[in-house]
C-alpha cells in the first residue's frame, strides 16, 4: 500500500462527494440552489474529483501483479465484461431508475429485457467492468480504483432504491416487486423463469458491439489484446 495515499484520498473524495450529493445532501442542495444550480455544482464537483482520481491513479506506483492471469482468468473477465456491456446498453431503454419523463409509466410496465435480470443494469454493468479488470490486472493501484467504482455503483444503487421509493411512491414499490437488485435474483429464487433473463435483441446486439469496441480499444493503451482480440491477435 506504500505510495497509494494520494490515490486513496482522491478516490475517497470522488466516491464520497458523489454518494453524498446523489442521496443525503441532494434534497437540501436542490432546495437552496434549485435543480439547475444543483446540476451545475454536481457536475463541477464530480468532474473535478474524477480528474483528480485519474491523475492520482496515473501517478501511483504500478507494482507487481498479486497473481498471475492466464487464459482461464482472461476468459472469465471477458465473459463478465460482455455481460456488463449488455446490461449497460439495455439500461437506456425504458429505465425508471433514470431521471427522465415517463419514469412512472416505465415502472408500471413489465420488467422486460435487462430489467428481468436486475433493476439496476447500468450500475451492475459498470461494476462487472471493474471486477473483470481486477481479475486480469491485479496491481494494487487498479484494485483500489476498481473497488471504489464497485462500491459507488452498488451502494449507489441501494441508495437509489430508497430515493426512488420516496419520489415515485407506489410505482417504484411495484417495480421492485417485478425486478431484483441482485442479477438473476428472481430466477435463482424460483420467482421467475429463466426465459425472463433474455435481455432482448437490441441490448444483446448493442452490448456485443460495445464489448468488441471497448476490448479492441485496449490496444490504444498498449495492451496487446483484450476480450476475443486476445486470441485473434495471438
Amino acid at each position: 500500500m506504500q505510495g497509494m495515499a494520494p490515490l486513496i484520498t482522491a478516490l475517497g473524495f470522488f466516491v464520497g462527494t458523489h454518494f453524498l450529493m446523489s442521496h443525503p445532501l441532494r434534497p437540501k442542495m436542490v432546495a437552496s440552489l434549485g435543480n439547475n444550480g444543483f446540476q451545475i455544482v454536481y457536475s463541477i464537483v464530480s468532474l473535478a474529483t474524477l480528474l483528480w482520481t485519474i491523475s492520482a491513479y496515473r501517478a501511483a506506483p504500478v507494482g507487481a501483479p498479486l497473481w498471475g492471469s492466464g487464459d482461464g482468468l482472461w476468459w472469465a473477465a471477458s465473459v463478465l465484461a460482455l455481460i456488463g456491456s449488455i446490461l449497460f446498453v439495455g439500461s437506456f431503454f425504458g429505465n425508471p431508475a433514470m431521471a427522465m419523463p415517463g419514469a412512472n409509466a416505465a415502472a408500471k410496465a413489465g420488467a422486460r429485457g435487462v430489467f428481468g435480470i436486475t433493476r439496476h443494469p447500468m450500475m451492475w454493468g459498470i461494476a462487472l467492468f471493474a471486477f473483470s479488470h481486477i481479475l486480469i490486472s491485479p496491481q494494487v493501484s487498479l484494485i483500489i480504483l476498481a473497488i471504489g467504482i464497485i462500491f459507488l455503483s452498488l451502494a449507489g444503487s441501494a441508495g437509489q432504491d430508497k430515493k426512488k421509493a420516496v419520489t415515485m411512491g407506489p410505482d417504484w414499490s411495484g417495480w421492485t416487486q417485478k425486478t431484483s437488485y441482485w442479477p438473476f435474483g428472481l430466477q435463482l429464487s424460483g420467482k421467475a423463469s429463466w426465459a425472463t433473463a433474455y435481455p432482448g435483441r437490441t441490448p444483446l446486439l448493442g452490448g456485443v458491439l460495445l464489448w468488441l469496441a471497448i476490448t479492441y480499444g485496449h490496444s490504444w493503451f498498449g495492451i496487446a489484446g483484450a476480450g476475443v482480440w486476445r486470441w485473434i491477435w495471438g
